[in-house]
């Protein structure tokens, strides 16, 4: 039984299906090339979804702004192929539709401001073009350091940035961020932010997943942490394993056929069992409370997911996952869809 026929709602806090479409020519409306599209997005019961519009300086230098540009144009086309099943929302109220019968929500993120080229001010051409959800950095920028850079907390334009996006009603997103990072939002914010597609690193030592004090803050503002499917960041062993071979594989000496052999190498290790997400979110609870975690599978911006997942078309084993970790229906509505509906509505609106 799918999750949608059995009444499992879901608000998915990351994916980057976009790329897919744009870059590798996946068919979002018939179903095929991405985790996430359309029909498997009605099978799972996705009523929410970020689609992040990920843009790095050293991939696209010069042309931020445009690439990112094009990617809003992509979740444009892709609402608009749906007929109107799913539709771009920019408000609490157009969200709460989502959840109450209307089309499905497609929120726009950016993840990274490197499109704002090193001015806070510019986000205010992205939120008009309908960005609610913005991660300040995924490698160190003009904005703020992040988990796998120097570790520096944000920088002067990263704080005004902050300003900003609280003035514009876009959601803080603080996942990528250093730990210094991490605190400067704590101790600036004033409305609720998220950690979209991070885990508890007292599980999983990833430098991407939060420790307990992290969660515990987070929860104090009445944020949610988005637990992430991503095997390097739920398993320790598997992270242990697969980590040395993936920074090996990005040495700049390597030909490409050795770097895909040490990928091939990571792909060949069995992926984590399905408990693992269960045990994250168990962990999150118990020390940030019930309110603070939901779910943000960072679908096909991974390689690789837990044994049971697929894509998001399997997002109806969650819920049994869920309760196999100790979580009632309660609980289990929060994790699945109600927290991060929560925080949205509260900021969006």
């Amino acid at each position: 039984m799918t999750s949608a026929a059995a009444g499992t709602r879901f608000f998915d806090a990351h994916c980057d299906t976009v790329i897919k479409v744009l870059d590798a020519g996946a068919d979002f409306i018939r179903g095929g090339g991405a985790h996430v599209t359309f029909p498997a997005m009605q099978r799972a019961g996705i009523r929410a979804q970020i689609f992040a519009c990920f843009v790095l300086s050293a991939r696209f230098p010069g042309a931020e702004a445009e690439r990112a540009e094009a990617m809003l144009a992509a979740i444009e086309g892709m609402a608009r192929e749906t007929a109107g099943g799913m539709r771009i929302v920019y408000t609490g109220a157009e969200l709460l539709d989502a959840f109450t019968g209307g089309p499905i929500a497609a929120i726009a993120g950016l993840e990274g401001a490197d499109p704002l080229e090193g001015r806070a001010e510019n986000l205010r051409a992205f939120a008009k073009r309908g960005v609610r959800d913005l991660i300040f950095a995924w490698r160190d920028n003009a904005f703020s350091g992040t988990a796998f850079g120097e570790d520096t907390g944000l920088t002067r334009e990263g704080e005004r940035l902050l300003g900003l996006a609280e003035e514009l009603r876009v959601v803080i997103d603080v996942s990528h961020l250093s730990d210094l990072a991490f605190d400067d939002v704590c101790r600036m914010a004033t409305r609720p932010f998220i950690a979209s597609h991070s885990n508890c690193r007292a599980l999983c030592p990833n430098r991407r997943n939060l420790t307990d004090g992290m969660i515990r803050a987070l929860s104090d503002r009445g944020g949610v942490l988005g637990i992430n499917l991503a095997p390097a960041f739920l398993d320790p062993q598997w992270h242990r394993r697969v980590a040395p071979l993936l920074e090996a594989s990005r040495d700049p000496a390597l030909s490409e056929a050795e770097r895909e052999g040490l990928r091939e190498q990571a792909r060949s290790i069995p992926r984590p069992s399905l408990d693992w997400v269960g045990r994250h979110v168990r962990h999150a609870i118990d020390v940030g409370g019930e309110d603070c975690a939901g779910i943000g599978g960072d679908l096909d911006g991974i390689d690789q997911t837990p044994q049971g997942i697929g894509g998001v078309a399997d997002y109806g084993r969650l819920g049994a996952c869920l309760r196999a970790a100790g979580l009632n229906e309660r609980q289990i509505e929060k994790i699945c869809w109600r927290n991060l509906l929560r925080v949205f509505r509260e900021v969006l609106s």
